[in-house]
């Protein structure tokens, strides 16, 4: 069992395809039915061509015994004792009864028929066999052609007819695909339904099912979107006045504070406005040279926090530079907020890795990315600083990747496309 096991797991990736499985049943199943209709159809025609070779050594048998106990001569090929009847046969006779056997060790294929006679002999007859065993073989072999052909007309069918099928399942699965990665506006459009008055199949009502979904959600996440662009837009000119009132407050405790929730509330609606323009892709880059080791130094003073730059090889990347210090800064950022220090943002190329020494991302964000207004272990913040991180990295064209160390802490990877030119130093700040 153990064998076996091992043997079908080093099966090729492709034998788990639907068209590969149906091939198999097929011809599994083609193989089977030609075999039981080619050994119904041999038995019963050997059956005939030998139960008629009988009959006539039967025949010849009568006419021998007839003539033997006239006297007379003995027709062609019988005698008594001949020479090569089988043993069996010969003991039958021996014994007093009549029989009839095809004989094996003949140089031509022979009907013996042997009967008793005198002195506990076996008169015996030979009727020439050679007609019927060339019958036999040429059925034989007409049954395993019109087999073969047989099975390898209906495999191509059925691959062609199994193939249609798969490759509508594979567009369907595409588009599942597209959608789940963002790509609402991906459909299917299953021809098959387009008419409503024509009967669907399985694949038809699941590519329909599917593409009612993305258009349901498409509905569903462009009122979310609507929705979350005009409360940001609605509050940006009430937070407008309550700041400028907030600046005429004399100083102390509670004006702090509440210069402190105001400025708090400005952030999050300026964050929420950003989202939403990434969420409609209205975003447009502004593309420039930037070497990438300053600019990271840049976005660390910026930060006023204790975060440790390394510059492994720097690099001169063609970018939007106030989005990738967005990017950076939000990484930064969070690494303080929700991590522990010490914070190290590397440069190695065109890519930028930030990186803390805390508890690391949680498991939902490592599975699934960042979501929004969702933080975990009473963290300070609203979970939009890395949402907005990774829509920024997307919008230019960069790849953002989330894990945790082996040894603890959180790392953010930022690759960027290919630098233009690479810087010469290699240094450690």
């Amino acid at each position: 069992m153990t064998s076996v096991t091992r043997t079908l797991g080093r099966l090729p990736h492709w034998t788990a395809t639907l068209t590969w499985k149906a091939a198999a049943f097929i011809t599994v199943m083609c193989c089977g039915l030609a075999a039981l209709l080619g050994v119904l159809v041999h038995v019963q025609v050997t059956d005939r061509t030998v139960g008629e070779a009988r009959g006539r050594a039967l025949d010849r048998l009568t006419e021998a015994a007839q003539a033997y106990e006239a006297g007379d001569r003995l027709p062609l090929r019988a005698g008594i004792d001949l020479p090569g009847l089988p043993a069996r046969l010969r003991n039958l006779a021996a014994g007093g009864r009549r029989g009839t056997m095809v004989g094996t060790g003949d140089t031509q294929p022979t009907m013996w028929a042997a009967g008793p006679a005198d002195g506990g002999r076996a008169l015996a007859v030979q009727v020439d066999y050679r007609q019927g065993a060339r019958i036999i073989a040429a059925l034989d072999r007409a049954i395993l052609w019109s087999s073969a052909l047989a099975i390898s007309v209906t495999l191509l069918v059925g691959a062609f007819a199994v193939t249609r099928v798969t490759r509508r399942l594979q567009a369907t699965a595409q588009v599942a695909r597209r959608i789940s990665a963002g790509d609402l506006d991906a459909r299917v459009d299953d021809p098959h339904t387009k008419d409503p008055t024509r009967p669907q199949d399985e694949v038809a009502a699941v590519a329909g099912a599917l593409d009612t979904m993305a258009a349901t959600l498409h509905g569903k996440l462009l009122g979310e979107q609507r929705f979350t662009a005009d409360v940001a837009h609605e509050l940006r000119t009430p937070l407008t006045g309550l700041h400028a009132a907030a600046e005429l407050l004399p100083p102390g405790r509670p004006t702090e504070l509440v210069r402190d929730r105001v400025a708090t509330l400005r952030t999050l609606t300026e964050d929420l406005l950003e989202i939403s323009r990434l969420d409609t892709k209205s975003e447009r880059l502004d593309l420039d040279t930037e070497q990438l080791a300053p600019l990271a130094e840049r976005v660390v003073r910026a930060s006023g926090t204790a975060t440790q730059v390394r510059v492994v090889r720097d690099a001169r990347v063609e970018t939007d530079r106030r989005r990738l210090e967005r990017v950076l800064g939000n990484l930064v950022a969070n690494a303080h907020r929700h991590g522990r220090g010490p914070v190290v943002l590397t440069v190695d190329g065109a890519r930028a890795t930030v990186r803390d020494h805390g508890d690391g991302y949680p498991e939902y964000l490592l599975a699934h990315g960042p979501q929004r207004f969702r933080t975990e272990g009473g963290g300070r913040g609203h979970g939009l600083g890395l949402t907005i991180a990774l829509g920024q990295a997307r919008v230019l064209g960069a790849a953002l990747e989330f894990a945790n160390a082996p040894d603890g802490g959180a790392v953010a990877t930022l690759r960027l496309p290919e630098p233009v030119t690479h810087g010469v130093p290699e240094r450690a700040d």
